[in-house]
């Protein structure tokens, strides 16, 4: 296991930091093995000063969107199954804040979700992902219907927003987030194949113009028709990784960030103050 820890570089003044983590692992087959190994990865993590923890998209179970198949639906759960519960559990006993990513069952409708654990265990609400992407080896519309709002919750550390992979690339989302104040986003992903340059490049962006930190939590591992890599990284919200990405292993990725940086990065640079909305409807043309 590796743990890669990355530091942001100093200002001129002390800042009061948190340590944020994410944990890039191999799933199973099996829910429940993938499950302890996510306490186990978590409960390191917090021993090492983790106030934040987050989990890669659907973190207890195996890449099953890469085709169809009736029998993964047998897979989902509801908010208050076995893994949201567990990690309600843990974050309660460890002190953390977790972002556990999973499938979701809600009155015979699935979902592509991440559930927001407060530090003592409260569920503060499930964020479900919006858009919903098509695509050999990447099947999710045949299992999930798409989410209908952004939300961002107000923790012990600040206001937190999640996009899950495919919604970091519309910015439309990014944005919403930001108009609500968040200061740090989480982004989940069970990204494969030549796509890292992709990702820095997108999320950077993001973060930019939003002023706000995105921590993305990428899978690791050889699956059936998949090699996920990894790469965990931070960008804060002057756009700028923070450290390098974590690399290919199973393990924890670390970073000390200042939340209060986002707050002046958005006075530093006021794009959303000089927002334009009455000129945007274009963008509500459906074509």
């Amino acid at each position: 296991m590796f743990i890669a820890k990355r530091r942001q570089k100093e200002g001129r003044q002390k800042m009061a930091r948190i340590k944020v983590t994410g944990i890039q692992m191999e799933c199973a087959g099996d829910k429940k093995k993938n499950l302890q190994k996510a306490v186990q990865l978590a409960e390191v993590a917090a021993d090492r000063g983790a106030k934040a923890i987050c989990l890669q998209e659907l973190f207890n179970t195996l890449w099953f969107p890469k085709d169809v198949n009736r029998a993964n639906f047998n897979l989902a759960e509801k908010a208050d199954g076995e893994a949201v519960s567990t990690m309600q559990e843990l974050a309660r006993r460890i002190g953390a804040i977790i972002v556990a990513p999973f499938f979701e069952e809600d009155d015979g409708k699935y979902f592509n979700s991440a559930a927001l654990i407060e530090n003592d265990g409260t569920l503060l609400g499930v964020y479900r992902k919006v858009h919903i992407p098509e695509l050999p080896l990447y099947q999710e519309q045949s299992y999930f219907s798409g989410g209908s709002e952004f939300p961002v919750f107000d923790t012990s550390i600040g206001k937190v927003g999640i996009q899950i992979c495919w919604d970091n690339f519309y910015p439309e989302g990014a944005r919403i987030l930001a108009l609500k104040g968040a200061q740090l986003v989480f982004a989940p992903a069970a990204a494969a194949f030549a796509s890292q340059e992709r990702w820095k490049t997108v999320l950077s962006a993001n973060a930019a113009t939003n002023g706000f930190y995105l921590f993305r939590t990428n899978r690791v591992g050889d699956e059936e028709k998949h090699n996920f890599y990894g790469e965990s990284f931070c960008v804060d919200p002057h756009g700028q990784l923070i450290g390098e990405p974590s690399g290919p292993n199973e393990g924890l990725f670390e970073v000390d960030i200042d939340l209060t940086i986002s707050g002046r990065a958005r006075q530093d640079y006021p794009y959303i103050k000089y927002r334009r909305p009455e000129l945007y409807g274009d963008i509500m043309d459906k074509n």
